[in-house]
């Protein structure tokens, strides 16, 4: 990145940083592309909240990338996501 026109003339460069979480291939086959435009559809059609509806899309894009060996298999949990039996236990929580 330089700073061209800035004061001095000096350029400086900026180190890009590695994602978070590691790369991952990109699905060239488009394997999982039906359940992720239905998720962006989704959303679209929620304005933008990821409601459970939404969520449950976005669960099963990730299970398809796991089970091709498109990203590395983790915990939905990891992912942010809760299972089922907890996600009740907080709701009677919030009562």
């Amino acid at each position: 990145m330089s700073t061209f026109g800035s004061p001095g003339g000096s350029t400086k460069f900026s180190k890009p940083i590695p994602p978070e979480r590691g790369s991952f291939p990109l699905d060239h086959e488009a394997e999982c592309q039906p359940i992720m435009k239905q998720y962006l559809k989704c959303l679209k059609s929620h304005r933008g909240v990821n409601d459970e509806e939404c969520r449950a899309l976005s669960k099963s894009y990730l299970t398809c990338r796991m089970e091709r060996n498109l990203m590395a298999p983790d915990s939905m949990r990891n992912l942010g996501f809760q299972e089922k039996e907890q996600e009740g236990k907080v709701e009677e929580g919030k009562k």
